[in-house]
């Protein structure tokens, strides 16, 4: 799976997960999203690992700090399984 891909399918997930619209770039982060908060972030982190059929190993989320970097942890994870 292609970063391109990944940031598509995740899209779908941002789109199903906030109310408000959001666009999904490599440069978006919680800060650029009013409804981002503590409580989001765990649904979207959920989501995205259901959506991809991949789980996420503890500090390995926090370590990123937008959404482009999660994309790369995902192509990685995806192309590992």
């Amino acid at each position: 799976m292609t970063k391109a891909e990944v940031l598509a399918k995740l899209q779908d997930v941002f789109d199903s997960t906030f109310v408000e619209t959001v666009i999904v770039t490599e440069e978006l982060s919680a800060n650029d999203v009013e409804e981002w908060d503590s409580l989001s972030h765990i649904t979207l982190i959920v989501s995205v690992e259901k959506s991809f059929g991949i789980r996420f190993g503890l500090g390995e989320v926090e370590s990123t700090r937008n959404v482009g970097e999660l994309a790369d942890l995902i192509v990685k994870k995806v192309g590992a399984a």
